[in-house]
């Protein structure tokens, strides 16, 4: 497998944060809600934007429930300056459901274009999981994007996990490690709605590093890229 590039050489990062960056994100949201969409399904852009679709599958690892999620999200690709919309495919699954079902690993790993390992910095348990869940899920998926992700970052007056335990880990498995919050972002008017724009840049970095990650290997894997990531396009 293609080592990782470096972050921000693929995609460029705020993108998102610019005018034209806002107008791709209004085919995702409605009244600033973030629209949810089928297997099937995709969103409506303007008769005016041409826009490519790059889909993956990616199967998430880690205490979680069974549901597969479809995310569309639009960047700007760095080396040509051109606007892709990526369409990630989530499909959940826990590990008691995997330990209970042995069909399941399987399925989920079918045509996976990227594992996606979960711990929460309030669980030790679940960050000591991860050596394990990285032999079992991804031992025999050499060309498979692998990241990690860190949840309730923010709450670190509970960590269990501290940040030489996490650079152990990272000289270790070599894998990009990203960090989210559990604190719900703003609210709408109703004071109930979560805000749907607020929500995604809150999570921006994970999707920008998960497309920066999946387009690099698709691009390594044609032959168009060396692997080496000191060559990565920028």
């Amino acid at each position: 497998m293609a080592r990782p590039p470096v972050h921000g050489s693929v995609i460029v990062p705020d993108w998102h944060e610019t005018v034209e960056g806002k107008e791709y994100l209004a085919c995702i949201l409605r009244k600033n809600r973030r629209l949810e969409f089928g297997l099937l399904e995709r969103p409506v852009l303007p008769p005016s934007v041409a826009i490519d679709t790059a889909s993956y599958k990616i199967f998430v690892s880690g205490k979680s429930g069974i549901q597969t999620t479809v995310v569309f999200w639009p960047a700007k690709l760095k080396a040509s300056d051109r606007v892709v919309m990526f369409r990630f495919e989530f499909w959940d699954c826990g590990e008691s459901a995997l330990k209970k079902f042995d069909h399941m690993l399987p399925a989920c790993k079918e045509n996976a274009d990227a594992f996606l390992f979960l711990f929460s910095f309030t669980d030790r348990a679940s960050f000591e999981d991860l050596p394990g869940q990285l032999t079992r899920v991804a031992s025999e998926a050499p060309g498979v994007v692998k990241m990690v992700i860190g949840s309730k970052f923010d709450q670190y007056m509970h960590t269990d996990v501290p940040e030489r335990d996490l650079t152990a880990f990272r000289q270790t498995w070599q894998l990009p490690l990203l960090r989210v919050k559990s604190v719900p972002g703003r609210r709408l008017a109703d004071g109930r709605t979560l805000d749907g724009r607020a929500g995604l840049v809150d999570v921006a970095h994970v999707l920008n590093g998960l497309a920066e990650q999946l387009w690099h290997q698709d691009q390594v894997a044609a032959g168009l890229l060396p692997s080496s990531p000191e060559n990565a396009p920028g």
